[in-house]
């Protein structure tokens, strides 16, 4: 039976169950906003299971500082999203984490494994669905929702008494634990993105002036969706994007018309994107990384050639291409020349003599 925390002095039975392994789950909400709206904590400790309401104005400090010591490992699923929605209580991030999709994955499970399909291969539960849309910022919540959310963490002690063995027995605990701890290290010090740009490969053949417009545009967008704490489209969607870089609206007048049905597009935000797109580019902005031009004939040839390498790596050590290098990674690889630095740690020293020397003999 799961308990239900609205008040911080049942928040505070919790420091009743000591133990360093926490099953931790979150439901957040993010269809009208930048940022997730956090809306439910589930936490399993030493088999106890408590729903945590941060709607209800609970001090959650002392929880904060509990997930956040090294000496707690926290066992969630698919972190990346999580962590987001977390990052208000956790500034810091957690202490440590493990993550069961990127175990599954090092344990031969398969790369971006669900919960549900986790769970049933591990444990041989069939876990229900049906809540899997629901509006969790509802109060109160329903014994289905209720349900659903104290099952997405009462097998996680199981999930990782399991996971850790298989990767303790493959040797690959070492390079779980890393890519566990770049992501929690991602979450402590999430940036926004400088270059945006440069995933807009259509405008490739763009001027650099029309690119680093572009790239104004798209930083500018960004800047005010977390300010305003609106999706990136209801200010500006990506057609609009690239049609205003383009070809910039002549007058305020021109941009409203050009603007129609953007949610988040009036007043104060119309008026400040109309002197982002009519403002004289600077030195300092014509100094930066233009779109890589789509890939020809050879930069297709070589991709493969590098993935070939990657392909045979991967098969020698039983892990998924994927989680070896991605696809973009070898793309940044070939068009830059720089070793990418999602590609250190572990994966260095697997990889990197290998495709540099590839690259050296095209």
């Amino acid at each position: 039976m799961a308990a239900w925390i609205d008040r911080t002095e049942k928040l505070h039975d919790l420091d009743q169950h000591p133990g360093h392994l926490i099953g931790l789950d979150t439901e957040f909400m993010r269809t009208d906003s930048f940022a997730p709206k956090l809306a439910l904590i589930q936490i399993e400790i030493a088999e106890h299971i408590a729903l945590i309401d941060p709607l209800a104005g609970i001090d959650m400090h002392d929880l904060a500082a509990r997930l956040g010591d090294p000496q707690t490992i926290s066992i969630m699923h698919s972190a990346s999203e999580d962590l987001d929605a977390l990052s208000p209580l956790l500034p810091n991030s957690l202490g440590t984490l493990f993550d069961t999709q990127i175990a599954a994955a090092f344990c031969g499970l398969g790369a971006g494994l669900g919960y549900q399909k986790l769970v049933l291969a591990v444990c041989g539960v069939d876990l229900p669905k049906g809540e899997t849309r629901s509006d969790w910022l509802q109060r109160p919540l329903s014994p289905s929702q209720l349900e659903y959310a104290a099952q997405d963490v009462v097998h996680l002690p199981v999930l990782h008494a399991d996971l850790s063995a298989r990767l303790a027995q493959r040797g690959y605990a070492g390079w779980h634990a890393e890519d566990c701890a770049r992501l929690v290290e991602r979450a402590r010090h999430r940036e926004p993105d400088l270059q945006p740009h440069i995933g807009y490969r259509g405008a490739a053949d763009w001027s650099r002036e029309q690119q680093a417009l572009l790239r104004r545009v798209l930083i500018w967008r960004d800047a005010t969706a977390r300010r305003i704490d609106k999706p990136r489209p209801w200010i500006l969607d990506d057609p609009r994007v690239l049609d205003f870089s383009a070809s910039p609206p002549t007058n305020i007048n021109d941009l409203a018309e050009r603007g129609r049905g953007l949610r988040a597009l009036r007043g104060a935000e119309r008026t400040e994107l109309f002197e982002v797109l009519r403002r004289p580019l600077s030195e300092d902005e014509l100094d930066f990384e233009t779109i890589p031009a789509a890939a020809d004939g050879e930069e297709r040839r070589m991709i493969r050639s590098l993935k070939e390498i990657v392909c045979t790596r991967a098969s020698e050590l039983d892990l998924p291409e994927g989680l070896l290098c991605s696809r973009r990674h070898l793309e940044s690889l070939y068009v830059s020349r720089q070793w990418p630095a999602a590609l250190e740690g572990w994966r260095k020293p697997l990889l990197h003599d290998a495709l540099m020397a590839r690259l050296a003999d095209a």
